[in-house]
């Protein structure tokens, strides 16, 4: 499957953003889809998943101000992003995961090409 990940942009802090990743290939549905980010000078870390068809999960540091949701129907996954922090700033990147709740980099097989956040504050 290949990933195309988007809709990142300048944001001032307190506002949001949703990024959008779209895949290509009919076994879309079939895979688990994550959200990693990897700031400047840090390691890539794990934002949140979404299962094929069933449940989420996110790192601690999201606090309910993300969420992941996704469209089978369109090949897309979606983080929508709320009360962005300068902290936020990073390289967003999607990937897709046969195994559901992964939040290690090992557990992704495919990855976007990233879209760049950045929060002003």
């Amino acid at each position: 499957v290949q990933l195309q990940a988007s809709g990142g942009g300048l944001v001032q802090a307190g506002g949001s953003l949703r990024l959008s990743c779209a895949a290509s290939g009919r076994t879309f549905s079939s895979y688990a889809m994550g959200w990693f980010r990897q700031a400047p000078g840090k390691e890539r870390e794990f934002v949140g998943g979404i299962g094929s068809t069933r449940g989420t999960w996110y790192a601690d540091f999201v606090k309910g101000r993300f969420a992941i949701s996704r469209d089978n129907a369109k090949n897309t996954v979606y983080l929508q992003m709320n009360s962005l922090k300068s902290e936020d700033t990073a390289v967003y990147y999607c990937a897709a995961s046969t195994a559901w709740g992964s939040s290690r980099l090992s557990g992704y097989d495919y990855w976007g090409q990233g879209t760049q956040v950045t929060v002003s504050s």
